[in-house]
């Protein structure tokens, strides 16, 4: 279990709800997915387009991702993201996100990604490469 969490406040746009001005549910992935990036902007000091770059990797790929709706949201609430990497593994990890509103939870939420580089052999090939210590470190402080 990781101690860093990411937290932003946001406010539902039209655009991101249904004739009925609910949350279209597609939309909350779209939010997991910007918040994870931000997270790990926060966490490693480093922006998202530079993370490649700066760890010798490709990206960190969604290869899993879960939400359980609990209560609606709509256009015009203001919502709290809260993420935070539930585990880290050799080469995967799981990242966590909370959505609510006014306090009361609304989206629970749960991605699994992989830390990804090219082989050196072929890069077209692309697979999972083992998670550097120095960023397990800034999510759990040791």
């Amino acid at each position: 279990m990781t101690s860093f969490s990411y937290r932003k406040q946001l406010t539902i746009e039209w655009g991101q709800c249904d004739p009925a001005g609910i949350v279209f549910n597609s939309r909350f992935f779209e939010m997991f997915d910007a918040s994870t990036w931000r997270m790990f902007e926060a966490a490693l000091g480093v922006k998202p387009h530079e993370l490649a770059g700066a760890f010798g990797i490709m990206g960190i790929p969604l290869v899993d991702v879960r939400a359980n709706f609990v209560k609606a949201v709509k256009f015009g609430d203001v919502v709290d993201i809260t993420s935070r990497v539930r585990e880290f593994r050799r080469s995967s990890f799981d990242v966590e996100h909370l959505l609510s509103v006014a306090g009361e939870l609304a989206v629970e939420g749960g991605e699994t990604r992989v830390w990804a580089a090219r082989s050196k052999e072929d890069p077209e090939k692309i697979g999972a490469t083992v998670i550097p210590g120095e960023v397990i470190a800034k999510f759990t402080g040791t």
